[in-house]
């Protein structure tokens, strides 16, 4: 089995490349060749500037196929055999994956034209590093998985890569995976034998026969993982002898359970494997991203072992000192600044690492996660009637995922980042979004109904009622729309309104800050102002009403308690730093988070503290109560479940 040309940064191993272009060439009058990156015995891949963009240095790789044979027929089945990969590519659409951006002939010669990737290969990397960081192969592994997963549940047809190897697998400047050369990938077809070819070492064995499955490039991201870990080649080695090199032999540092999942990966026996790259997926997730406190898995048997990863017990309820401890706390890769949300066993929170995860609401043990390409402010909502999780990210997508698995039901692509966190009334979502407009789509489905601009971002979650959806925007403008999208009446502040309004169904009065430092309670009906109240800085929290009372934090670092109806002062709560974070109330006591990194809790009659918590970093987000424990995330990267002590 004959090893596949390498392409985008990669040779054939001597180092030899065949070239036909010199520098400085010009093709189709758009792509200048600007140098080699690498290639094969069939074509090579050039670095090339795109002179559509005269005023910005916009880099493409242009990977050129040759085509030396005389036999009309061999030429034409090597032309189609590029052309498809020019056609899967263009089907594809994944962070892990490079953009195809153009395909075209010329001089009887056939160009691919897409991203370019600076970065090296994994196979670059071997030779010249000592050691990788584990945290970083599994880190790597996960992003394998989860591609591969993608191209099996392609439709209308799965896809298969075929030639999973570390040459085919770069490391971008940021530290990401992106998978190339899809030159022998194709589609599958159940019960249909196919060309024998490959990568001898990697290939799994029923591969040489010409049966492959999504199973066969399970088997080669094992063998790619068997090489990276234990620097031994499979091509330098008899075919399947992993048994033979066992990893901790060779790297005594390999956590056991990624020995274990390795060896599932390159089993002869296709049966034995992973079933999906999914599956693989959810058990390196388990073993990187085990919460702080949780005791390790044996991802083998699913048995937890004696020791707790830190070394230490279960947070209890309070420390001797009657501290506040944590009954859990979730690490996730970056900064977290929208809200947690509960629902059945699970508790969702987004990061700015892209992602939405899920952890069991009892024990912050990890569950699933899903990646988008972008940070998430938005916080997580529930559409219970189908079982969906919806969120927006600053990739420009919406997206609805099941509870249970992450796995995405539908996505929406808008015009610019989505900050805004969603609301779900009568069968729809409602959302607003930075390129100005507020969006309806059915929330079963993600089917466009309607939208309305405000000719502004809008950051705040729309309130709705059985009439109405209220909402305000960065120009300071608060809107009332009709359930078609019309607009009923509208209302300006003198500056941002941040702020998501809160109306109360009795009273009928909607309440909503504004940057301009004012609080206004509205009627909701017609938009009149009742009455406003002046802060000492912009107000950004959204305000919540119980028994009576108005509670809304402001910049000037305090949280303020009004009579709703009246808007006068019944204390207000000093952290002497902003407080953009929104209040919740809960059996006789106000929560909310500072800048301050502190986590409050005050008595609603005294406006007296009754204890705080410290974390890492400044709260943005608000809590949400889930039975015994309040949930909060902190800019720290972390989600805290702290018992709910009053």
């Amino acid at each position: 089995m004959p090893e596949t040309t390498q392409f985008a940064g990669m040779g054939d191993g001597s180092g030899n490349f065949t070239t036909s272009l010199q520098a400085n060439t010009v093709l189709l009058a758009r792509y200048k060749i600007l140098g080699v990156l690498g290639g094969g015995g069939q074509g090579s891949v050039y670095q090339a500037r795109d002179l559509n963009f005269p005023d910005v240095r916009k880099l493409v790789a242009v990977k050129e196929m040759l085509n030396p044979a005389t036999d009309a027929n061999l030429r034409a089945s090597t032309l189609k055999t590029f052309q498809r990969e020019a056609n899967i590519l263009a089907t594809l659409s994944h962070p892990a994956i490079p953009k195809i951006f153009d395909f075209f002939d010329q001089n009887d010669r056939a160009y691919l034209v897409m991203e370019y990737i600076n970065g090296s290969d994994l196979e670059i990397l071997l030779s010249k590093t000592k050691e990788l960081p584990m945290e970083k192969i599994i880190e790597w592994a996960i992003d394998l998985c989860d591609v591969l997963e993608y191209l099996h549940r392609h439709q209308p047809e799965a896809i298969i890569f075929r030639d999973m190897k570390p040459s085919n697998v770069m490391i971008d400047s940021l530290g990401k995976v992106r998978l190339i050369d899809f030159g022998i990938a194709k589609n599958f077809v159940p019960n249909v034998k196919n060309t024998m070819i490959g990568t001898e070492g990697y290939s799994a064995p029923e591969q040489y026969k010409g049966n492959v499955s999504p199973l066969s490039d399970i088997y080669s991201l094992g063998a790619t993982l068997h090489h990276v870990l234990t620097r031994r080649d499979p091509r330098l080695e008899p075919p399947f002898s992993f048994a033979e090199r066992p990893i901790p032999d060779l790297n005594p540092k390999t956590p056991p359970e990624l020995v274990s999942l390795v060896e599932k990966a390159v089993e002869f026996e296709p049966s034995k494997r992973y079933q999906s790259c999914a599956e693989m997926k959810t058990e390196l997730e388990y073993l990187r991203y085990r919460p702080l406190n949780m005791p390790a898995i044996n991802i083998s048997s699913g048995r937890a072992s004696a020791a707790p990863v830190d070394g230490t017990d279960f947070f209890p309820d309070a420390s001797q000192s009657g501290e506040i401890v944590p009954k859990w706390k979730f690490k996730t890769e970056d900064e977290i600044r929208c809200s947690p949300m509960v629902y059945r066993e699970y508790a969702y929170i987004g990061s700015y690492d892209t992602n939405v995860w899920a952890v069991k609401t009892d024990t912050g043990e990890f569950v699933w996660k899903h990646p988008t390409n972008g940070g998430i402010a938005s916080s997580p909502v529930l559409d219970e009637s189908n079982k969906l999780i919806l969120f927006g990210s600053e990739d420009y997508s919406f997206n609805a995922v099941d509870y249970r698995t992450g796995r995405i039901n539908w996505s929406y692509a808008a015009r610019d980042r989505i900050r805004s966190t969603a609301r779900v009334a009568h069968g729809r979502v409602f959302f607003g979004c930075d390129d100005g407009k507020v969006y309806a789509l059915m929330s079963m489905n993600g089917r466009f109904l309607w939208s309305y601009d405000m000719a502004a971002p809008v950051r705040g979650c729309p309130f709705v009622t059985n009439e109405l959806i209220i909402v305000g925007s960065e120009a300071g403008e608060v809107v009332a729309l009709e359930l078609n999208g019309n607009r009923k009446w509208g209302f300006r502040a003198k500056r941002n309104v941040t702020s998501s309004p809160f109306v109360d169904p009795v009273e009928g009065i909607c309440y909503i800050g504004s940057q301009d430092n004012h609080m206004y309670a509205l009627d909701a009906s017609s938009g009149f102002s009742s009455w406003r109240f002046r802060t000492n800085g912009p107000v950004i929290s959204s305000p919540t009403v119980a028994e009576g009372m108005l509670y809304f934090g402001s910049a000037d670092g305090h949280l303020y308690c009004l009579n709703a109806q009246t808007s006068k002062e019944k204390w207000k709560f000093n952290t002497e730093k902003p407080i953009v974070s929104s209040p919740i109330v809960h059996k006789g006591a106000v929560y909310f988070g500072g800048t301050d990194d502190y986590f409050y809790c005050v008595d609603c009659q005294s406006g007296k503290e009754r204890w705080k918590f410290k974390t890492g970093g400044p709260i943005t987000s608000s809590p949400c109560i889930a039975g015994d424990v309040i949930l909060i995330g902190s800019m720290d990267k972390t989600l805290y479940a702290l018992p709910l002590v009053t």
